[in-house]
């Protein structure tokens, strides 16, 4: 499998031709929370697929993440735009560079697995953690919203193996409510969409591509979110390792 870290530091641009290749989500974040006019924080905003569609309608957006080279393209985007609502910072998950009760409605897209799968030390740590920070970071009556994979070139929604772990405790452990949806690529070309697929996916997943001349792949994605209440996230005193 390809290293997504390494990824993220170096092939910026080629990771965002990718993610290009997916559905506006605009209307799906809108569905779970009226995000206009509010201030919002997107985790883990890599190339901006969150934050440029979301801008345009926020009172401001801050964009997160560990990548300075993912956060170059998401600024010119922005920029682009011509925009002046937003920050772009560098940051970790587990400790947010933010006031308390200051953000609306948090985002965070393909990012928390990588601290909270259940083959990283210390996943259920860091997931607490994070969800303490989310926590500590939203207004009252302010939503979180997760995306994470579900599953690439399936019939239907499979979730990895070592994402099961997480995805449960997010439901049954912080009170995670969620749905599955579609966001299949669509490319130009088979050729387009094998080298998209085995840059990000790897070779077994190109293959199929071309063996079955695919221009459509496959994609499903899980959204989970939550209201901010007083009450502690937890709801379980029960870890799942």
């Amino acid at each position: 499998m390809p290293n997504h870290a390494e990824i993220y530091r170096r092939y910026p641009k080629q990771y965002h031709q990718l993610i290009a290749a997916q559905p506006d989500l605009r209307h799906d974040v809108q569905r779970v929370f009226d995000y206009a006019d509010k201030d919002i924080v997107d985790l883990g905003a890599g190339t901006g697929r969150l934050t440029a569609q979301l801008a345009p309608l926020a009172r401001s957006i801050t964009a997160l993440d560990q990548s300075e080279a993912m956060l170059y393209i998401n600024k010119q985007r922005l920029l682009k735009l011509g925009l002046s609502n937003w920050q772009v910072q560098q940051a970790d998950h587990r400790q947010l560079p933010l006031s308390d009760n200051s953000a609306d409605l948090i985002t965070a897209g393909w990012t928390l697995c990588y601290l909270a799968a259940d083959d990283q030390p210390d996943w259920a740590r860091n997931l607490e953690l994070m969800m303490s920070e989310i926590q500590r970071v939203l207004r009252q009556d302010g939503t979180v919203l997760i995306f994470e994979t579900m599953g690439t070139l399936t019939s239907r929604p499979e979730p990895p193996a070592f994402l099961k772990a997480y995805y449960h405790a997010l439901e049954l452990e912080y009170g995670f409510v969620s749905r599955a949806i579609r966001l299949d690529y669509q490319f130009a070309s088979v050729d387009e969409a094998e080298a998209c697929a085995e840059f990000f996916f790897g070779s077994e997943l190109a293959r199929r591509i071309r063996n079955e001349q695919l221009t459509t792949v496959q994609e499903w994605a899980g959204m989970w979110w939550r209201r901010n209440s007083k009450a502690n996230w937890r709801l379980s005193s029960e870890r799942t390792e």
